[in-house]
This record gives C-alpha cells, sequence and structure tokens, in this order.
C-alpha cells in the first residue's frame, strides 16, 4: 500500500525546554531512564522531594512519547498516563493532529529502527542520539483511522508478548521458591543435613573440577566451522544449557585437549566474565570440550542430582553469601577453581532432591512451550509489527 511518507518534525515536536529544578514543585512525580523497562512499561515513578533535583529537567504530560536517547536505551519508548518531569536523556515528543501517538511509539520500537538509531548516536563516552536525528527519522504516515487501527493490533500483540514476559518471570519466582522449600534453607530439616564441600560432591577421579584450557593452549585462531564442539559462557550465562555461538576445533586438535572433554550430566560454571552462571550439560551433548572461561564439575550422582548442584550454584542465598566470603563481600568477583570446591551445600536426601528436579523439568517445559513460534509473543509483535508498517495488515 502507497502511504506518504513524512519526516518526524513535519507531525510531531519535541519538547526540550528546561525546567530549573527551583520551579519543579514538591510531589511532581519524575522518570528517569531507570524507570522504564526495555519494553516501554513504566515502572515505578519517583515523586520530587523539595530541593532534591540538582539539574535541569524536561516536563512531559500524557499526549508525549517519551524517548530514551542514549544508545543502550534506544528501546526505551514510554507512553505515559500522566504528567510530570523526565531526565534530559529523555526526549518528549508531542504528536501532532496528524499522528496518533500509540503509532508514533510502535513505530520506533522497531528493531531497525532501533539499529539506524543506535548507528547515528555520537559521542565518546555515552553515545546519543539527537533530536535532531531523530526530528529527520521518515515515518509512513496513513489515515489516522488506520493508524488507530494499526495501533490497535499491536497493542493486542504486545499485550501477548507481556503476559509472556510475565509468565517467565513467575515461573523464575517459583523455582526459587521451590528450591529453597525443598533442598534449600527453608526446608524444615535443612538444619539436620550434613554440609558437603562441593570438591567432596564430584566423582572419585583425577580432574572431576577442572577448567578448560588456559594460555596458548587454545587459540581463538584454531577455532573452525565443523568438528569437536568447544563450550563458552554463552552457553550457561542463562544458567540453562543453550546452543549459542558455535565454536569447533578440529580432531587433531582435540586429542591434544582431551582431558577437557565434558559430558552428559556434568554442570558448567561461568569463572570469567560474567561470572558465577552455571548449567547441566544435556544428554545429547556431542564430543566437546570447554574454553578456559568455564569451570566443569563432573558430579557423583549417587549423592547430588547435577540440576540441584547448578540451582544451588546460581541461586541458593547461602551459596552466594559464601562466594562474598571469599571475595570479601564482592559477589561473583573472581570466582576460581578454588572457590567452587570450598562452597559447602547442605547435602538434602536425595528424594528431596528428586521431588525439586521434577518441579524444575516442569517449570523448564513451561518455558519451552512459551519460546516455541505458537508460544512466542515476541515472534508475534515483531512479524505483525513489519507488516503493519509496510501497510501489509
Amino acid at each position: 500500500m502507497n502511504w506518504p511518507t513524512v519526516r518526524i518534525d513535519e507531525v510531531a515536536k519535541i519538547d526540550r525546554k528546561g525546567i530549573d529544578p527551583s520551579a519543579i514543585q514538591a510531589g511532581t512525580k519524575y522518570l528517569g531512564l531507570e524507570h522504564i523497562a526495555s519494553g516501554g512499561e513504566i515502572l515505578d515513578a519517583e515523586k520530587v522531594i523539595g530541593g532534591q533535583l540538582a539539574s535541569s529537567k524536561f516536563r512531559f504530560c500524557e499526549a508525549h512519547v517519551l524517548y530514551g536517547k542514549l544508545r543502550p536505551y534506544l528501546a526505551k519508548i514510554a507512553l505515559p498516563n500522566f504528567c510530570g518531569i523526565c531526565s534530559t536523556d529523555i526526549l518528549p515528543i508531542r504528536p501532532g493532529p496528524e499522528l496518533d501517538r500509540r503509532y508514533l511509539a510502535y513505530f520506533l520500537r522497531q528493531p531497525q529502527l532501533v539499529e539506524m538509531a543506535s548507528a547515528r548516536s555520537t559521542g565518546v563516552n555515552l553515545p546519543r542520539l539527537s533530536p535532531k536525528t531523530l526530528s529527520e527519522f521518515e515515518i509512513p504516515l496513513p489515515s489516522m483511522r488506520e493508524q488507530k487501527r494499526i495501533a490497535d493490533i499491536l497493542e493486542r500483540a504486545d499485550g501477548i508478548r507481556q503476559k509472556r514476559a510475565f509468565l517467565l518471570k513467575q515461573v523464575d519466582g517459583f523455582l526459587e521458591s521451590a528450591y529453597v522449600h525443598t533442598v534449600g534453607h527453608l526446608n524444615p530439616s535443612h538444619g539436620d543435613w550434613e554440609p558437603y564441600p562441593i570438591e567432596t560432591l564430584a566423582i572419585a577421579r583425577k580432574g572431576a573440577i577442572r577448567s578448560g584450557p588456559f594460555g596458548s593452549a587454545l587459540k581463538h585462531g584454531e577455532f573452525v566451522e565443523d568438528g569437536i564442539a568447544v563450550l563458552g559462557i554463552d552457553n550457561a550465562v542463562k544458567n540453562k544449557f543453550v546452543w549459542a555461538e558455535r565454536r569447533f576445533i578440529t580432531p587433531s586438535k582435540y586429542e591434544e585437549l582431551r582431558r577437557y572433554t565434558v559430558f552428559p550430566g556434568d554442570v558448567i560454571v561461568t569463572i570469567m566474565g560474567t561470572t558465577g552462571r552455571s548449567a547441566v550439560v544435556p544428554d545429547d551433548i556431542p564430543e566437546a570440550i570447554t574454553t578456559k572461561h568455564l569451570a566443569t564439575i563432573t558430579c557423583n550422582k549417587e549423592l547430588i542430582h547435577p540440576e540441584v548442584l547448578s540451582f544451588a550454584i546460581h541461586s541458593d542465598p547461602l551459596i552466594i553469601r559464601q562466594i562474598k566470603s571469599f571475595n570479601k563481600g564482592a559477589i561473583m568477583d573472581g570466582l576460581n577453581l578454588g572457590i567452587i570446591r570450598k562452597l559447602e551445600i547442605n547435602l538434602p536426601p536425595m528424594a528431596e532432591q528428586l521431588r525439586f528436579v521434577a518441579m524444575l523439568q516442569k517449570a523448564r517445559a513451561i518455558e519451552a512451550k512459551s519460546q516455541t513460534p505458537d508460544g512466542s509473543g515476541e515472534d508475534l509483535f515483531q512479524s505483525l509489527s513489519q507488516r503493519a508498517f509496510r501497510g501489509e495488515l
């Protein structure tokens, strides 16, 4: 469908007149980028205390679209339902009579628009998109009736996406609660369970707790397009095993590094970069080793279920407290094999462990369903969004 295309500044105004802090009344609602979620939801709004703010701010009202102009937050585009003031890192855009507010917000949230805004942001330390550059973006302009129809469709799709995100958050909360009540410190019998250092929960063989090859043993330039898999941080960073970037070494290189092999049921732990994340290696893992960024634990499965150990490492508050203690208060800083070996777990009976694992597997099944094409609100929303602004809905 051929719609006219216009620049944003032809149909909207970016209101950037600063408000002196002394002119801001106590009790006024204030929004910073930290109060807006990446999906545009307003998480909260602070009420200003007299004399609290030290720098100029922008005013906004229910008619504005709020646009985060810092490069890391370009997807933070909110539709407020109240008036207030905001950080000058948020641009209040007031649509004119020819432009629907929701239509504009959904247009700006498109991944390709976020990428374009990111590419055109400038600055060394904190790149920002200038208001002038934003005002020059072009937007398709169908009739107001068509804009509202498109916004209604995308709003419904966005609602599905938000419900999915809420469901996954509830699943995470359920698992944390299930852990502490079944195999964690809120089980009434927890104090009766014997404490075991993790090193005593590994299988009794050399290298049962190990890290990947260090130094020149494995260089990035030795990765190839196919061969023996190499696991890294990205395989465990979500606290469950996922295939992300694929890395391989040749079979001959693998022969040199065979002692770093990972096996089904091993627990992998991130010890560099984003530390303290963990996952269980799946049963269908092909032959693979790890990089130096991971520690690997081959469990004694007669004592502890790998899923229980993995969950304990990344989420048990008592384990996290021990890690902080080893690192003098710096949580998850400098995690290494020595610390991992010393971490203690009050070992629950296997029956309790299996009860928790059953709940974990059911929760993972719910997560998996929500991430299929049928259950993924994200896929539906992005598909509809792309079609909408091409005039194909």
